[in-house]
């Protein structure tokens, strides 16, 4: 039996599978594609079913881009996938019926228009809220024509990191045998992201505003140690990769943490590690790795949390390996 340290994980260290990132060649793009993963997001927190901590809302990493998964619609299911590769948005039903809208240069309010116009095509008529979420002036997706940009050559890179970072968190997750989340994209705050549970709840939130209070309460209802990756924006002018405790233990901003290239944003309450340090390493996947293990130690152990009930044991195969 082999041991899941030991065990490859199918990520190569190429520089192809981890490509450059700059926020600043593609940050119009990014921010068209974040209203544009929004509006197929708001479909699915739509009509699923309400899971703990907002998971039934997330997308999740495909070959070829972020897809909504199954979603139930009276005795149908339909399936919405972004193709980052061929440059489409797919939307397919458990019927013959497939609608195919091309992602290209094109406001977000025509893109709305496109994308409602073939939902009903579909007969399926879902009415979504069509204001944007966490982000700074929102404008109302029917009337957004300022974000209109599309960029496929950064796009394609956009998908590769995904597809690169989703295999290494899940490698991350494997190691943990206490709840966690699944790995998936949050649409929301635009970032990939895979969350740990030490099995406690956490103290009451205290956010000035109601709304968001009792949205912060449903996501964070239990301590948890959060990992993800975020393209950048707003006061993060790159990509990187963070981590955050929730509640912070005390002295967790000061903890040593691997890569030497890591460290906390004091402003974001959250230890980060960019991008291009990560994919220009001798191993980008060792060292998202030693970041990612290095501040859950951090936050773990300052937690006090039960790390032998919650962690795998070194010999520990993990299932399924041979």
């Amino acid at each position: 039996m082999s041991k899941p340290e030991a065990r490859n994980t199918a990520v190569s260290d190429s520089s192809a599978c981890w490509p450059a990132l700059p926020l600043e060649a593609w940050q119009s793009t990014r921010d068209t594609l974040h209203m544009w993963t929004q509006i197929v997001g708001k479909v699915r927190l739509e009509l699923t079913p309400k899971i703990n901590h907002w998971w039934n809302v997330a997308l999740y990493v495909t070959a070829r881009g972020p897809s909504a998964s199954v979603i139930p619609y009276a005795e149908r299911v339909f399936e919405i996938e972004f193709d980052f590769l061929e440059h489409q948005l797919i939307i397919k039903t458990c019927d013959p019926a497939t609608k195919i809208i091309p992602l290209a240069p094109r406001s977000v309010a025509d893109f709305y228009r496109e994308f409602m116009s073939a939902l009903r095509a579909l007969k399926i008529d879902v009415k979504i809220w069509h204001m944007p979420v966490e982000v700074m002036d929102p404008i109302p997706f029917d009337q957004d024509r300022i974000h209109a940009q599309y960029d496929k050559e950064y796009v394609r890179r956009f998908w590769r990191c995904l597809v690169s970072i989703d295999e290494v968190f899940k490698l991350f997750r494997s190691r943990f045998v206490g709840k966690s989340s699944p790995v998936h994209f949050f649409w929301g705050s635009f970032d990939l992201a895979v969350t740990r549970f030490s099995g406690q709840p956490a103290p009451p939130r205290n956010d000035p505003d109601p709304v968001l209070r009792r949205i912060m309460h449903e996501a964070y209802s239990h301590e948890v140690i959060s990992a993800g990756w975020w393209p950048g924006g707003g006061d993060l002018k790159d990509a990187a990769f963070y981590c955050y405790a929730t509640p912070e233990p005390q002295g967790f901003a000061q903890q040593k943490i691997r890569p030497d290239a890591a460290l906390y944003k004091k402003e974001m309450g959250e230890f980060l590690l960019m991008h291009e340090q990560v994919r220009t390493s001798s191993s980008p996947t060792a060292a998202l790795l030693e970041f990612l293990q290095s501040t859950y130690e951090a936050g773990a152990n300052l937690g006090k949390w039960d790390r032998k009930a919650l962690e795998r044991a070194p010999d520990e195969p993990a299932a399924g390996a041979a």
